[in-house]
Formats: structure tokens, sequence, C-alpha cells
């Protein structure tokens, strides 16, 4: 089973910013727990903080992965083209997110990308993205 996970903008900032929100440990470093955890699956990862990019990665590997985990960040909110994209492809994509968006600021309390997704988890830390690979049932 081969697996991409997408983190979007300033998600590579993971344990350097806002630690009272993201925790801190960075991304990378929970990616090496995530691989050990789940040896059996090919994990895949991508950041970048630019949308085409992210809508790049998504046409790439929506056709040939098993399953797609994707953190859009501030994109969640208002990106169009990466809702496109992920409809757009038909491997499955799990929306995550660190924190509870819908306790947070009213602009973040919706997704447009949620409705295309196979689901959502969101306020768990960084074992969002545990859960979200738990969801593939594999």
């Amino acid at each position: 089973m081969k697996i991409q996970i997408i983190n979007g903008p300033n998600l590579n900032l993971l344990g350097v910013r806002e630690k009272n929100i993201y925790g801190n440990q960075s991304f990378t470093d929970y990616l090496s727990t995530l691989k050990a955890e789940f040896d059996n699956i090919e994990l895949d990862y991508y950041q970048s903080n630019i949308e085409g990019e992210l809508i790049d990665k998504i046409h790439e590997v929506g056709f040939s992965y098993d399953g797609i985990i994707i953190n859009a960040g501030a994109y969640t909110h208002t990106s169009i083209a990466i809702r496109d994209a992920i409809s757009g492809v038909n491997t499955p994509t799990i929306e995550v997110h660190i924190s509870n968006i819908l306790t947070r600021e009213n602009f973040r309390h919706e997704s447009v990308i949620g409705p295309v997704c196979k689901g959502s988890i969101a306020g768990f830390g960084l074992h969002s993205y545990k859960l979200a690979l738990l969801s593939f049932n594999f």
C-alpha cells in the first residue's frame, strides 16, 4: 500500500511556530514515528507553501497511490483549485488538521476541500495523521 502525505503552507514550521496550537515536534520527526509504526505501508511525504505545487502533487499521485492524506493548511478554507484537484483524481483523500478548526477563528470553520474528501480528522495533534492512516482499513 502506498500513501502520500501532503502538507500545505507553513506546516514546514511545525515544532517552531505557535507551539501552543501545533506542539513542539517537527513533522519530519513525527513522520519517522509513523513510518516505524506502519512499516507495512510505503509512506511518501511532500510539503509546499505554494498552491500550484500541491495541486501538481495531487495530480501526480492521484491515479496510482492507494490514498492521500492532506493537511492543506490555510488553503483548506480558500482553495477551490485544490478542491478541484482532489475531486478530479480517483485516489481516496483524507483531510487532516492538527488543531480543531471548529474551535478556532470563524474563518477557519469552513473547509472547501472537506466535501470532496473521504473524511476529515481534526484536533488530535499530529496523531490526526495516524488516525487518517488507520481509516484506510488496510
